[in-house]
């Protein structure tokens, strides 16, 4: 199996779940300045690549026999235009109407499928790390939060069809803040920021509608706690059965130090 791997720690969890699901070698090709050097340690071997070498990235798999890949963890979304690409994403680049993280990475799969080589969902190996609607953490959600879960659960929906983003952060039935080309961190505290002096936001992360979960899978983790207690966010909803939970235990750990309700919503 091969793995596009970008930063953070999930390419850490799946080369973990990968090899207790009977998967015998693991090859990845890592990014410069964004993926962890420790990931060396739990694949077979590894190749790293500057963001926007496709053809190098490309040949690394094609060199090591890899058929079937995935892709997991993040690149910093600046770095999707901040990058210098080499002749073959040039011309990929060119070929798109309209450039965001999904026809982007929409791109790169349909070049690894020109060279054979398949890029696949990395969730079967990562089911058990989905929480199904009901699952919550932290503190216990009151009546009135719940309902700003619902409300910012509409919303995010409503504008993750726009392409915008897949967060939103509510309060007392007012949209707060949006989720842009920042990413959700960026969103989370400019939210919080807007929420005033007493905090108290909702923030609520949710899957596109037909989401390609080949390249993009919703993630929350302790780094997004503690971004919520920076803020003043009580409340963090994300969709059930469509979003990865990292750390669970350091997760639960925070959420209770923090006073933060997480919440499994759909």
């Amino acid at each position: 199996m091969g793995m596009i791997a970008g930063n953070r720690t999930l390419p850490f969890l799946f080369a973990e779940e990968a090899r207790k699901k009977g998967v015998s070698r693991l090859f990845a090709v890592a990014f410069e300045n964004e993926t962890d050097p420790n990931l060396s340690k739990w694949v077979d071997e590894i190749e790293w690549v500057r963001v926007g070498q496709l053809n190098r990235l490309i040949r690394a798999f094609k060199e090591h026999d890899i058929q079937q890949c995935v892709m997991v963890g993040q690149i910093a979304p600046k770095n999707l235009f901040d990058l210098r690409p080499d002749l073959r994403a040039i011309a990929m680049l060119m070929r798109l109407k309209e450039k965001n993280a999904h026809t982007i990475f929409g791109g790169i799969a349909a070049e690894l499928g020109k060279d054979g080589i398949e890029l696949v969902e990395a969730t079967p190996w990562l089911a058990a790390h989905m929480p199904g609607k009901g699952f919550t953490l932290g503190i216990k959600p009151s009546k009135q939060q719940l309902e700003e879960v619902d409300f910012g659960f509409r919303m995010a929906k409503a504008v993750s069809e726009l392409e915008i983003g897949q967060t939103v952060v509510v309060k007392e039935g007012t949209i707060l803040a949006v989720e842009g080309f920042e990413g959700t961190d960026e969103c989370l505290k400019r939210g919080g920021v807007l929420a005033g002096k007493k905090g108290g936001a909702v923030a609520v992360k949710v899957a596109k509608k037909n989401h390609d979960f080949r390249f993009d899978i919703p993630c929350v983790g302790a780094r997004t706690i503690e971004i919520c207690a920076q803020a003043g966010i009580r409340t963090l909803a994300f969709e059930a059965e469509k979003t990865l939970l990292l750390e669970k235990d350091r997760v639960e750990q925070l959420a209770r130090k923090e006073k933060i309700s997480l919440v499994a919503a759909g």
